[in-house]
């Protein structure tokens, strides 16, 4: 199904039918993405006498217990009430689920520290286009071991605190991109990242997400695309989540 939407003043067309799913599969086990020492994401059968919710032990349906850390078992989608004093859930905060995103590539600096971080100037030079409203950041080098990586305690690749005050400037209020956070692993509780992209705690911005451990593929070009936001309706903080983008075409009349 072909769709048409403006944007910008431009016209744009877009295949409903051919969506990128960029969210990473949930594998019970090792075989998923994990950050910050969270336990593996697990699916067990539920078991009543001789009964076993698992057709493959004998079970005549499967029914099964999931046990998953939202924020350290793949893609997931958080709000400012991860770092807020009050209850703010993603399921009160995400309530428009399209968005005009644009995907950037950019290889992290490697400071004299060994830090590996996404920069203001790098932001800068990708050049985000007016009336975008998310941002989808794709690091390089960009492996498909990022569907199972196992983050924590390596120090992996962050955005300078700096570059996400001059998103926000640009009007992004969905942040999305392949790393397990925006802030560093330990960062002694600062969260400049965090605080920065939701203006924290003078000027909470409740509409804004975050969505990490996303994985674009090495096929999807930069550019424009519609981006469809999913979730589960939890009230949390964060929820798994399934954004999935369409390729905008510039119509020419």
């Amino acid at each position: 199904m072909k769709i048409s939407l403006t944007h910008n003043g431009k016209t744009y067309t877009t295949d409903l039918s051919n969506g990128i799913d960029i969210s990473i599969p949930l594998i019970p086990g090792s075989d998923s993405p994990n950050c910050f020492w969270a336990p593996h994401f697990t699916a067990e059968p539920v078991r009543s006498g001789d009964w076993v919710g698992d057709t493959l032990l004998g079970g005549d349906v499967n029914f099964k217990t999931v046990t998953l850390n939202t924020h350290g078992n793949g893609t997931h989608t958080e709000c400012v009430g991860h770092i807020a004093t009050e209850q703010i859930t993603i399921n009160q905060v995400l309530t428009n689920f399209h968005h005009i995103s644009q995907v950037i590539t950019i290889y992290p600096q490697v400071m004299d520290n060994g830090d590996r971080v996404i920069t203001k100037s790098q932001i800068m030079d990708s050049i985000i286009r007016p009336g975008t409203n998310a941002l989808i950041i794709r690091t390089l080098p960009n492996t498909d071991d990022k569907k199972r990586r196992i983050y924590s305690g390596n120090n992996p690749p962050y955005l300078d605190h700096e570059a996400i005050t001059y998103i926000v400037e640009q009007g992004i209020e969905h942040l999305l991109l392949d790393l397990p956070s925006v802030d560093r692993e330990q960062d002694e509780g600062k969260l400049l990242g965090h605080k920065a992209f939701w203006s924290y705690p003078s000027k909470v911005d409740k509409k804004k997400t975050i969505t990490e451990m996303i994985y674009v593929n090495n096929n999807v070009a930069d550019g424009l695309y519609l981006l469809n936001m999913q979730i589960a309706s939890f009230e949390l903080d964060a929820s798994p989540s399934k954004p999935v983008i369409y390729k905008l075409i510039e119509r020419e009349f």
